[in-house]
């Protein structure tokens, strides 16, 4: 067996959760990229410039970027316009030092694949962080009318200024009396192992009908997306997100489209559902 001479992976602290590298090597069998290995590389955040020029003098194509480097990242790349736009990186090709987010076509296309409409819509995001930001932009380009609720108004009011957009900041009272159609999760409520906790506030009733977008997607099923069942509303999980962000830096190193329903699996199988 041959040693691989296209190497890519993921960089974080910590990273030993990630289930990427599953998904890529998973996607390269499947395609007979025997040269190809994605792995993953805990870099502390005061070491992170040194770290990644040390991947691209060793031989990588590429990396992922996740928490808490994403922001950071932007300064140690070449950033495009949809990566200065968020403010975020979080895929890294080093051939031409090209910072991009593909964040913002994996949340945006799995919600195209999942049929749920948003031109026009109205779209609550819980939540203004890192994550929210992908999410923000990417529904407010697609013509949504966008409200962000945050446990901190200031931090949202700040999300909204910065990437430019149109949008209503909400307090938890607020929440209910603006009917969404699309109620977005972007929090880490709900993760486990605090599969117990929901990014909805208590005491206010949860929209009756609305689809649930939840970017958490460990457990499968989590708190949120059970109150959005009970109130007859539609549940959808990250992991397409997860598997479709993926996909999306993997052609951007490869020129290849990979298998989607190959990475998804392998995901699942990472996760033990």
């Amino acid at each position: 067996m041959s040693w691989p001479i296209h190497k890519v992976g993921v960089v974080g602290w910590p990273v030993g959760h990630s289930i990427s590298p599953a998904m890529h090597n998973a996607a390269f069998a499947a395609l007979g990229m025997t040269d190809w290995l994605y792995d993953r590389m805990a870099i502390p955040p005061d070491i992170l410039k040194l770290g990644l020029r040390e991947f691209a003098d060793h031989g990588y194509i590429g990396v992922n970027i996740t928490a808490p480097h994403k922001e950071a990242a932007l300064a140690l790349t070449r950033p495009d316009e949809l990566a200065k736009a968020v403010g975020a990186v979080n895929t890294i090709d080093f051939r031409t030092r090209k910072g991009t987010n593909t964040d913002v076509t994996g949340f945006m296309s799995d919600l195209k694949a999942h049929g749920v409409a948003v031109n026009g819509q109205r779209v609550l995001l819980l939540g203004a962080g890192g994550a929210a930001r992908a999410a923000a932009y990417g529904l407010a380009r697609t013509g949504a009318i966008l409200a962000i609720a945050n446990r901190t108004p200031e931090r949202a009011e700040r999300l909204k200024s910065e990437l430019g957009i149109e949008a209503v900041v909400l307090t938890a009272g607020e929440m209910a009396d603006f009917a969404p159609s699309l109620v977005v999760n972007s929090t880490s409520a709900g993760m486990h192992p605090n599969a117990d906790a929901s990014p909805w506030p208590g005491g206010v009733p949860f929209p009756p009908g609305v689809t649930a977008y939840d970017m958490v997607y460990r457990p499968r099923r989590t708190r949120f997306l059970k109150q959005a069942e009970v109130a007859g509303g539609q549940a959808i999980g990250g992991l397409g997100m997860l598997v479709r962000q993926g996909a999306a830096a993997f052609h951007i190193w490869t020129g290849v489209e990979p298998p989607l329903d190959v990475m998804t699996q392998a995901a699942e199988t990472a996760l033990g559902l």
